[in-house]
């Protein structure tokens, strides 16, 4: 056969192809559990060796592995297996987590061996397609959720988000959720006398229901200066007089509760604050010397809350100072006058002119009224903020310090790494010293946050130099080989109270439980790193800086919110994680601790005195604001003592 005939006759399609014979070794069979080759070991501290050592342990190779735990959408490549080995890379994703559990179940580790040794084991994973969130929120939601989130029925997934928010994100009390819906409600009215203006304050309302603050105008930003510097100068100007003088902090809030009521008099009828609706430039703190005013801001805020507080009382009670005669700075400020105009509703035309003719006499009226008003509502009040809810199961143990302990070392036993994730770790270090010093010094967040510092082998500041400042010291005694803290008794809130007698308050620091240890790592090198090259504020506890931040040093709310973080990420049990110290726990600030040290000295003692110590205060004080020391406490107590008769 010709050869053109023959290479057509082997091309016609009728013709069979020969199967090829595959080259190479037969795929071995997948063995869900392998048998292991020894059964004693001596276990790794890093994930990396524990991988590598369970590997060789059951003979598994990265190709093997991933034939028998990876699915078919797992994106994980043999590579993978090799990269974790050697310790070039460490799982992050929820895939990953899924895969170091079957791992666990393959080799019938512990559940959580792998996690427990990663670099960072506190790391959260979680998706936008799962979680529709702003970015920010879905951080903070995703640390408490569990690693097979993405695997759960969605009906699961609802159920855990909502705990996760109730409970965690707005601590699930009737007044957390009100202050929740609350603060998306911003309408007040910001001056730069105390710094309350934020950037992007405009100067007018929108039309649209007039819900987010306004700067206020030139004239009444001039009124809110000249009251600040009527309660804050040193001296008084010539012809005032004045009773008490307001310091920064009480600036601060006294004016933030002052713009709170001149917004929602300005605030649209027809938006969520369903405010008054006053024309901004007819706003001035004149309108506080009528009756009419205040009846209809408090019943504004009877309708909004449900209820009156101590706080109305206590707006009335300053209502009722600013009136004073001879003290008051809207007695001594007849001027305010010339700026009223009437407002329908509000104020009349003859209520305008009689407080031109004799302004005393319309202070008066209302020092009268704002008297009555609040002992009217004291007598109604309710308290909305149970300031024990949150710390319950804590104040509620045998020892409150103890069990508030327990959330300290949760904080250690997350800490990431320090080589792989510097910042995380020096976090964990700063939010471990925050609680463990709350707990040894039973300060207010002011004293606390505001503290110094001077490393060891520095000189410590001058008492004197202190009590300027109005702040305290961390500093390295020689005399007691130990880290003291000196606080001058200037810098303290109750100042004047029978426990500082005008002198400092001075402690040194128990070296237990690694305290040290922490505070020395903590200025060597974990402070540097937060501070990331800003000006140093010279204070003991900075915030994490980066290209956003203004200073390093904390104010008021950002120091909340960094204890409040450190509780919802250590302190409160969740279920679905098997995170968390504490079961029942709920957000808190750091206020919440003294009530802690008071309790646990009265559980220990019996004696208020002694649990005044604590927190630097009065036995009164302790009795009526911070000591939880109920009936079956005391009845406790003493029956531990007589019950000794029948033992002996």
């Amino acid at each position: 056969m010709p050869a053109s005939d023959q290479q057509s006759s082997d091309s016609s399609p009728n013709r069979t192809p020969t199967p090829q014979k595959r080259r190479g070794y037969a795929p071995r069979p997948i063995i869900a559990y392998p048998k292991a080759l020894w059964d004693e070991w001596d276990d790794p501290e890093d994930f990396a060796s524990a991988l590598g050592l369970h590997m060789r342990r059951h003979k598994d190779t990265g190709y093997g592995l991933r034939r028998a735990v990876c699915g078919r959408d797992d994106k994980v490549e043999t590579t993978t297996f090799t990269a974790w080995r050697r310790g070039d890379k460490a799982p992050r994703s929820a895939t990953s987590f899924r895969i170091l559990a079957a791992l666990e179940r393959r080799w019938r580790l512990p559940p959580g061996y792998f996690r427990d040794k990663l670099h960072h084991p506190g790391r959260m994973i979680t998706s936008e397609a799962l979680i529709p969130l702003p970015e920010p929120e879905r951080r903070r939601m995703a640390w408490h959720l569990p690693d097979d989130f993405a695997l759960l029925p969605e009906a699961k997934r609802e159920e855990i988000l909502a705990w996760v928010k109730s409970v965690i994100i707005t601590g699930a009390t009737d007044y957390r959720r009100y202050q929740a819906a609350a603060m998306k409600q911003r309408f007040a009215v910001q001056f730069t006398a105390t710094g309350t203006v934020r950037p992007g304050s405009g100067k007018y309302w929108p039309d649209d229901g007039r819900t987010r603050p306004v700067a206020a105008p030139p004239a009444l930003d001039a009124e809110a200066a000249d009251l600040v510097e009527f309660k804050c100068a040193t001296l008084t100007s010539r012809g005032r007089q004045r009773a008490g003088v307001w310091g920064p902090d009480t600036a601060d809030q006294t004016m933030e509760h002052l713009g709170l009521m001149l917004g929602a008099l300005v605030a649209s009828p027809d938006g969520e604050v369903e405010g008054f609706g006053v024309d901004l430039a007819n706003i001035t703190f004149g309108l506080l010397a009528f009756p009419t005013v205040w009846d209809w801001y408090l019943g504004w805020r009877e309708k909004r809350r449900g209820f009156f507080t101590q706080w109305e009382s206590e707006m009335l009670t300053l209502g009722a100072a600013l009136c004073r005669r001879e003290t008051g700075w809207l007695r001594q400020t007849p001027s305010l006058a010339e700026r009223l105009t009437p407002i329908e509703g509000l104020i009349t035309a003859a209520d305008v002119a009689a407080a031109k003719a004799d302004w005393d006499a319309v202070c008066d009226e209302q020092h009268r009224h704002a008297l009555i008003r609040a002992k009217e509502i004291g007598r109604v009040s309710r308290v909305h903020r149970d300031p024990f809810e949150p710390v319950l199961p804590i104040l509620e143990a045998d020892s409150p310090v103890g069990e508030y302990r327990k959330i300290t070392e949760e904080v250690l036993r997350y800490r990431p790494d320090r080589r792989r994730h510097p910042i995380s770790a020096a976090e964990s270090t700063r939010a471990f010293l925050m609680l463990r010093l709350g707990l040894h010094l039973g300060l207010r967040q002011k004293n606390l946050r505001q503290l110094l510092f001077k490393p060891k082998g520095w000189p410590a500041t001058p008492e004197r130099q202190l009590e300027a400042l109005k702040r305290g010291e961390l500093r390295w005694s020689a005399r007691d080989s130990g880290w003291e803290v000196l606080i001058p008794a200037a810098a303290f809130k109750n100042a004047g109270s029978t426990y500082f007698r005008k002198n400092p308050f001075k402690l040194v620091l128990p070296d237990l439980g690694g305290l040290y240890a922490e505070i020395e790592q903590y200025i060597a090198t974990d402070r540097a790193v937060l501070l990331r090259g800003a000006p140093d504020p010279s204070v003991f506890f900075v915030k994490t800086m980066s290209s956003r931040s203004r200073e390093a040093a904390y104010d008021q709310n950002t120091f909340y919110e960094a204890w409040r973080v450190t509780i919802q990420r250590y302190g409160i049990y969740n279920p679905y994680t098997g995170r968390g110290a504490i079961e029942g726990l709920l957000p808190h600030g750091p206020h919440n601790v003294r009530d802690v040290l008071a309790t646990h000295v009265l559980k220990q003692t019996g004696s208020y005195e002694q649990a005044s110590y604590a927190i630097q205060d009065t036995p009164d004080t302790i009795a009526e604001h911070y000591g939880r020391f109920l009936p079956q406490d005391k009845a406790a107590m003493a029956a531990g003592v007589l019950n000794k008769v029948w033992a002996a």
